[in-house]
């Protein structure tokens, strides 16, 4: 498995901690059930907490905490699964999240721009050499104009025929 941030292949330094194990020491990721059950004592120890949330858990159960989570994982079970793409806009977009959201489960090649765009900054994805990894990371610059804003921050071509009609006028 290999973890993504801006088209580069990083080191995950994030443990993922089960519902009933102890907690190490570092930075870890817990599910919803181990931050409600046990959100003192994570608060309380050392290291950065994250949050991996299934499809079926809605973010909006976790809006207070926001602040405290350093990474937020949303889960692709299956392709056809698209639940964590609104969770992501909405994370991003209406709730300000800054941090690192995480695409995790069934993160596909033909997604990702997608999922970029509804503001995933970083991917954990399966491939199983080098030459497919290196697939997956071109599928990133693929595509360059788009038309619909998003919370992604990249101009649209309307944005950027605007800006040449202006350049044009001003000289």
């Amino acid at each position: 498995m290999a973890l993504v941030k801006n088209n580069l292949v990083v080191k995950d330094s994030w443990v993922k901690v089960d519902d009933e194990g102890d907690l190490p020491a570092g930075d870890i990721l817990v599910s919803l059930t181990r931050w409600t059950e046990d959100r003192d004592a994570l608060l309380a120890r050392q290291g950065q907490v994250g949050i991996s949330l299934k499809s079926d858990e809605n973010p909006e159960q976790i809006l207070q905490d926001l602040s405290f989570f350093q990474v937020i994982a949303l889960e692709f079970p299956a392709f056809t699964d698209g639940r964590a793409y609104s969770y992501a806009r909405l994370l991003r977009e209406r709730h300000g999240y800054k941090d690192e959201l995480r695409a995790v489960g069934n993160v596909l090649r033909d997604q990702v721009l997608l999922m970029h765009r509804c503001g995933f900054d970083a991917f954990e994805i399966k491939a199983p050499d080098e030459k497919a990894l290196q697939i997956w990371l071109d599928a990133q610059k693929e595509m360059t104009t788009f038309y619909q804003p998003t919370g992604d921050g990249r101009k649209t071509v309307m944005s950027l025929r605007q800006r040449k009609r202006m350049a044009r006028g001003a000289s």
